[in-house]
């Protein structure tokens, strides 16, 4: 939580006076706040004021933001679609939460893959959606088979002028919806929105879930440059196609530092829900060294995709009592560790009221996140250069 500090500890702390405080308040880049009580005084954020000395700090040390630019750092490359600030998350300048509560799946791939609010056309046949699946796999490995055997047959794979990227990056969503089709052994339903075809194929065609899976896509389709989207962006860069992109970032996506959080919260909730939940809590921090599906580095305050999706959880499925232990559970976590709910709580407390499994929660994460790494892929391979970082070596000096 941000504790807030007063004028004089926030000069001292910065170096400056209190005239050039106000000037950084103005600028947005200090939220200040009233003291309370009788007096006019005013405090400081300060997780604020820290960011302002770090970045004071930056700058006599070029050399250590460059080594700290990979870990959470100093932003290392542009990019138009997603923008992280004040807690909040947007695409192309749009409130992600917003989106949520109207656009569909395809609006929202139009505006990060062009700039527009509006649905792309979708082939109404997946090209290679036919081919045999391996046995005993589970969804997430369906995801990756498709693609690997698309990103070498289908055709236009290949196609990486400009014009045609968005059109590849619909066959590449359009494949994977009807891979879980096939894989579900549902009839396709390429005239339904992505929303309501997935929900029908995961057995959840009601209204409310299908709002909520359209919700939960929306949400996590993008999130600047986290591990599987960066991954997407350097294979795009080498000049790969967004098949070969969305692959990399299946594949990163596959890690218990980011997408199989999501399983390990699952587990928590499952856990929490035979029992007490302040035991399950204290187990899974043990096992894993914190609490899984809690807390987040860019958002001090709380992640907002998690925010969005609990609420319509607790409206809708209010009956449901993994409800009641997920809001339990994120109670004793608030107030004993100081951590609020993200979007792995989020996924995992979703795919329990849609009765699917831990790995299905991470399935529903890789579809909507999909939509971001075809955007990643698309404007790097437009933007024309290869990421190719340099390391600074550390080992041992060669002979002389």
């Amino acid at each position: 939580m941000t504790s807030w500090i007063s004028a004089a500890e926030a000069t001292e702390r910065l170096g400056v006076n209190k005239a050039t405080l106000y000037a950084y308040v103005s600028r947005g880049l200090v939220r200040s706040r009233a003291a309370g009580g009788t007096t006019r005084a005013r405090t400081y954020a300060a997780d604020d004021i820290a960011t302002l000395v770090r970045r004071k700090e930056d700058r006599r040390e070029p050399q250590r933001v460059a080594r700290t630019a990979l870990d959470w750092g100093s932003p290392v490359l542009e990019s138009e679609l997603t923008l992280i600030a004040d807690d909040r998350l947007f695409y192309r300048g749009m409130d992600a939460t917003e989106l949520a509560r109207f656009a569909s799946v395809e609006e929202v791939a139009g505006l990060l893959w062009s700039g527009e609010l509006r649905a792309p056309p979708l082939p109404l046949h997946a090209q290679l959606a036919l081919v045999p699946l391996p046995s005993g796999a589970h969804l997430l490995e369906a995801f990756g088979h498709a693609l690997t055997h698309a990103g070498a047959h289908d055709l236009q794979a290949g196609f990486t002028r400009a014009d045609d990227l968005p059109k590849s990056a619909a066959r590449v969503l359009a494949l994977l919806y009807a891979t879980v089709e096939r894989f579900e052994r549902v009839p396709p339903a390429p005239d339904l929105p992505l929303h309501r075809r997935l929900a029908r194929a995961l057995g959840r065609g009601d209204d409310r879930s299908a709002d909520l899976v359209r919700r939960a896509l929306v949400l996590t389709a993008d999130h600047e440059l986290n591990v599987s989207s960066f991954t997407a962006r350097c294979v795009a860069s080498s000049g790969a196609s967004v098949h070969h992109a969305a692959l990399a970032g299946l594949c990163a996506l596959q890690g218990v530092r980011h997408g199989l959080a999501t399983e390990l919260a699952f587990d928590l909730l499952a856990d929490a829900g035979e029992g007490r939940p302040r035991d399950a809590l204290r187990r899974a921090t043990r096992r894993h060294g914190s609490p899984p599906g809690f807390g987040h580095t860019l958002y001090p305050n709380g992640d907002p995709r998690a925010k969005a999706l609990v609420d319509v959880i607790e409206d809708d499925f209010r009956d449901e009592p993994i409800v009641r232990v997920g809001r339990e559970v994120a109670e004793i976590a608030h107030t004993e560790l100081g951590l609020h709910p993200n979007v792995d709580f989020a996924l995992s407390l979703a795919a329990h009221v849609l009765k699917r499994g831990a790995l299905d929660g991470v399935a529903l994460f890789a579809l909507g996140r999909t939509v971001g790494w075809l955007a990643h892929a698309i404007e790097a391979a437009r933007s024309q250069a290869l990421i190719r970082p340099r390391a600074k070596y550390v080992g041992p000096l060669p002979n002389r």
